[in-house]
């Protein structure tokens, strides 16, 4: 499933909390992204159709919740993006990354970590 730009806005407001109603939703992401109430409830209507998330009834309005896996997401886009910019491969990602800026010694100190650990 491909979840757009703006879509994964409500999807992270989901992700930290849920089951949330849609004016909780907008509450959070509307004024950040500049938003209306109508645009929120337009990308919750697309995650529906999506089944990326669920709505629940109460009373005269839904409770939402995401379906999608957060952890699933982030993989999913991860590997899109080392495939199109990257031909695949993490090295040539990892030294660009660096190139364009700067790693911190605990970044350095991470990435030697967990190469250690592949290893192993």
């Amino acid at each position: 499933m491909k979840i757009s730009n703006a879509e994964s806005v409500v999807m992270e407001a989901l992700w930290r909390a849920a089951p949330r109603t849609a004016e909780e939703i907008a509450a959070e992401v509307a004024g950040p992204n500049g938003w209306t109430e109508a645009t929120v409830k337009t990308l919750i209507n697309r995650l529906l159709k999506k089944k990326a998330i669920a709505a629940e009834p109460e009373g005269r309005r839904y409770r939402y919740r995401p379906l999608a896996e957060r952890a699933a997401y982030v993989r999913a886009e991860s590997q899109g993006l080392l495939d199109r910019l990257f031909d695949g491969r993490l090295a040539p990602m990892v030294s660009h990354l660096s190139q364009a800026r700067a790693l911190s010694p605990e970044d350095v100190a991470e990435l030697k970590r967990l190469i250690a650990e592949m290893d192993e």
